[in-house]
């Protein structure tokens, strides 16, 4: 109980932060002839404020006081069942709407807002009443891909890839149909209503916001989307899919001396595990491999570490190019681990599998494949669940070469100079910084042979293009709101620093001014 008191604290302080700074933006009155810029986020929060909840009321306060008209398409009871509020327990329990709403009456407090309520289709509830999945997977309606617009949000609500077809599978699957549709219906009416200019959405994955982001595209309306970046408090805006980070770099782009020790500074910190992650510290400490692993490793040629994701992050349907899923290339890494006996493959858990809290630990876990074959009865294997915190770099040192899906230790691989063979499209793929075969057929041909090669070489182009890729991701591409955001004693929530209404204008803040540049300018959002 006392734990409560400081995030309790917390939030109060931030809803007066929240009260005081809304109603001085309130004032400011849009330049005439100014772009209409629209704004929907309705699945990053319920209460408090998230960090792409901050990022998108900050963005909105300041594109309004750059003279912009900022009108917010804001969820009221909007959806039978929801991203956040849907219970993956008890699918029949009604999602918080009143908390939700409430705390978007405070968010939005003094702005232009446009809300939708819930009208459910009975045509459409009717078609969906006796679908199998396989029916849901492929349904459509109202020239719209309903089924593979939620599918999605649907796994990532579940916390797994491969759904079950049970009635509670289909109820939630049926209910986010109907929800998306609803959202559909309104979203038309809002933009025939407010024809804006821009439209700005979070994430553009899920399916509320994935909704809105066709509609608009379809009308050409530009549309951007927004996530979090990899650096602490700080956001990514693309004109792009944003679940996808592309990343442009100019071809004439080298870092100079002082971008190279900047870089070289944030990879020290980063090798020994002082990151964070969309708010989440992920090794809270970090070990170096104890006397057993190393006992063990001797009786091995080689060591292969096989690195993996969160099978249901947004990221996945970007990266499910050479296989239909992570989960289907491990069934290939457990055939390489039959044939090759004389090789140690450490198998590593991400450490946001297995997240604590409540309906957030993954559904379809690396630890539950691992369990089902019967990795650990071969001698070998060694897992590394995703609570056990041994340093990856530790690994990465002894390796041979590494295997990774599309996880962001590829690249670091890269930097350290080991061989890394990647089995998804990654966001670094585009550029020549890992291994990466065109089929899944050809990732296990250079599989094996990399196994049996006595050295693989790694081409110079690799480690220079890792360095230009992360240095742009990290300090070119990461729009900085450190000045405006704190964390909150919640995880995952954020708490309003003290600052002036000056410091949210365009001349006075790097971040603000590359949003204003964006939306109002069609700008590239870059630092």
């Amino acid at each position: 109980m006392p734990h409560r008191i400081p995030a309790q604290l917390a939030t109060l302080r931030n809803r007066y932060r929240l009260w005081q700074l809304a109603r001085q933006v309130a004032a400011t009155v849009p330049t005439p002839g100014a772009k209409t810029v629209a704004m929907f986020n309705a699945s990053t929060r319920i209460q408090n404020i998230s960090l792409n909840a901050a990022f998108q009321l900050l963005a909105g306060w300041g594109l309004r006081l750059a003279g912009l008209r900022v009108v917010h398409f804001v969820c009221e009871a909007g959806m039978s069942r929801c991203m956040l509020g849907a219970d993956i327990d008890n699918p029949l329990k009604e999602p918080p709407c009143k908390a939700c709403i409430a705390q978007s009456k405070r968010l939005y407090v003094g702005g232009e807002v446009h809300g939708f309520g819930y009208r459910q289709q009975a045509d459409l509830a009717a078609a969906l009443r006796s679908l199998t999945l396989e029916d849901l997977l492929t349904f459509e309606y109202g020239g719209l891909p309903l089924g593979e617009i939620v599918l999605p949000g649907l796994r990532w609500r579940l916390r797994l890839h491969t759904l079950a077809d049970d009635e509670s599978t289909r109820f939630l699957y049926r209910q986010y149909i109907l929800s998306a549709w609803n959202v559909a219906r309104e979203f038309t009416a809002f933009l025939d209503e407010v024809q804006p200019d821009v439209v700005v959405i979070f994430n553009g994955m899920m399916f509320p916001e994935a909704v809105a982001a066709r509609l608009a595209r379809q009308r050409g309306i530009r549309t951007i989307t927004q996530e979090v970046a990899f650096q602490p408090m700080s956001a990514f805006f693309t004109a792009g899919e944003a679940t996808a980070y592309p990343i442009d770099i100019p071809a004439d782009f080298e870092l100079d001396e002082a971008e190279a020790a900047r870089l070289d500074a944030l990879l020290t910190q980063r090798f020994q595990g002082e990151f964070t992650m969309a708010g989440i510290t992920f090794w809270p400490e970090m070990h170096d491999l104890d006397a057993k692993f190393l006992e063990k490793a001797t009786r091995f040629k080689q060591i292969v570490p096989v690195f993996t994701n969160v099978i249901f992050d947004t990221s996945q349907p970007h990266a499910n190019v050479l296989y239909d899923s992570m989960f289907e290339w491990l069934d290939d890494v457990r055939s390489l681990i039959d044939t090759h006996p004389e090789t140690l493959f450490v198998l590593r858990a991400h450490p946001d599998e297995m997240r604590p809290g409540t309906q957030k630990q993954a559904r379809e876990s690396v630890r539950g494949w691992v369990q089902r074959n019967r990795l650990t009865e071969r001698p070998n294997v060694v897992f590394i669940d995703s609570q056990e915190y041994v340093s990856s770099y530790a690994l990465i040192e002894r390796a041979k070469f590494m295997m990774v899906y599309n996880s962001s230790i590829g690249l670091e691989g890269t930097l350290l100079d080991r061989p890394v063979l990647c089995a998804g499209q990654a966001r670094y793929t585009r550029y020549p910084t890992v291994f990466f075969p065109p089929s899944a057929a050809a990732y296990r041909q250079q599989a094996e042979e990399f196994l049996a090669a006595e050295s693989i070489p790694i081409p110079p182009e690799f480690k220079r293009q890792a360095r230009r890729f992360l240095y742009y991701q990290l300090f070119k591409t990461g729009l900085p709101f450190a000045d405006f955001l704190t964390t909150h004693p919640r995880p995952g929530y954020v708490s309003l620093k003290n600052f002036g209404l000056a410091a949210l204008r365009p001349e006075n803040n790097p971040a603000i001014r590359a949003i204003v540049d964006g939306v109002a300018n069609d700008g590239d959002f870059l630092l």
